[in-house]
């Protein structure tokens, strides 16, 4: 199993279950199992699923400073997240709401509270990534100082793009062009997106690029073998709520892709891993460990093993 740094947000989530959006208006409704609130964020979700495949995290973001910790390691959760390095140093802890309907459309509002402004104290970092075996950030700007250390370390860089906009691309610079692999979601590309992660690639000249594509899919970019290919979804639970399958996709496919270097082999494992998580509410619900995930990978594609070499024809 892999090590690895994941430094990025962690947030407050209430995920609300409408008939539709747009919400119609309503002065009160009140049905039962429809409000659902916990902790979240990409950087808290990405460590539930290295945690869960089995590999070791160091934990780095910043909540408010009452912020009670023990909602981030729920009673009766199996997977516990080390805490130490979650700093208590914002007025208060990013928030989100989250509204869903049947047909898996969402309406996010959110609230990153003091996020922009704040510094993490980079003391304790460097023996942290130069211990690691990736590092793995969101486009936050207490995360910037990390690219330097981890390009002096030699390490290689994943980044989590939380939402993309041409007119941020500026911001987002320096991410994208140290970021050996980069995850996007189509929510804001109105652009072709096969020529969007072709322009991304030209531009920064990254090793690995995924684009997700919600219930169509994903796009995934490889530069070793210059291929740039769509994968439609796979079917493991009924779909209950889909906030956070970006981040779970995206943590499984860098477990195996850092254990592996087949990125075939490691974005089926991947979209397998969010499928099953997206039968569960919740963000930090509905993990896979490895022998699960063998299980399902045997059912669906026939092989006997993710990780000793015998594929079916669809992963030559």
């Amino acid at each position: 199993m892999s090590r690895f740094v994941v430094a990025g947000l962690t947030q407050i989530e209430t995920i609300v279950k409408v008939d539709s959006i747009p919400v119609q208006y309503e002065p009160v409704r009140s049905i039962p199992d429809t409000i659902f609130t916990s902790a979240g964020g990409d950087a808290y979700n990405e460590s539930l699923a290295f945690s869960w495949l089995g590999d070791t995290v160091e934990f780095l973001s910043a909540v408010g400073r009452n912020q009670d910790m023990s909602i981030l390691n729920p009673t009766g959760r199996e997977v516990t997240l080390s805490t130490d390095h979650i700093l208590r140093i914002m007025d208060s802890t990013p928030t989100q709401v989250v509204l869903y309907d049947r047909e898996r459309r969402e309406q996010i509002f959110e609230d990153i509270k003091g996020l922009r402004d704040i510094e993490y104290d980079m003391s304790m970092i460097p023996p942290m990534i130069a211990a690691c075996d990736m590092v793995v950030l969101s486009n936050a700007n207490f995360c910037r100082p990390f690219i330097q250390v981890a390009k002096e370390f030699d390490k290689k860089i994943a980044v989590n793009i939380h939402s993309y906009l041409p007119e941020k691309e500026v911001y987002n610079k320096d991410f994208l062009e140290n970021a050996s692999i980069l995850y996007f979601s189509d929510d804001t590309i109105k652009t072709d997106p096969f020529d969007f992660v072709r322009e991304i690639a030209d531009r920064y000249n990254n090793d690995i690029i995924i684009l997700g594509q919600g219930s169509k899919g994903l796009i995934i970019y490889d530069k070793k073998n210059n291929e740039n290919i769509h994968y439609d979804t796979v079917k493991t639970n009924e779909v209950v709520n889909t906030t956070g399958a970006g981040n779970a996709l995206f943590a499984c496919f860098l477990h195996y892709f850092q254990e592996t270097g087949d990125f075939r082999l490691s974005i089926k494992n991947a979209m397998l891993f969010a499928s099953y998580k997206i039968g569960y509410m919740g963000t930090s619900n509905g993990f896979m460990t490895v022998e699960q995930l063998e299980q399902w990978r045997s059912l669906i594609w026939k092989t006997r093993s993710v990780t000793d070499g015998v594929f079916d024809e669809n992963n030559k």
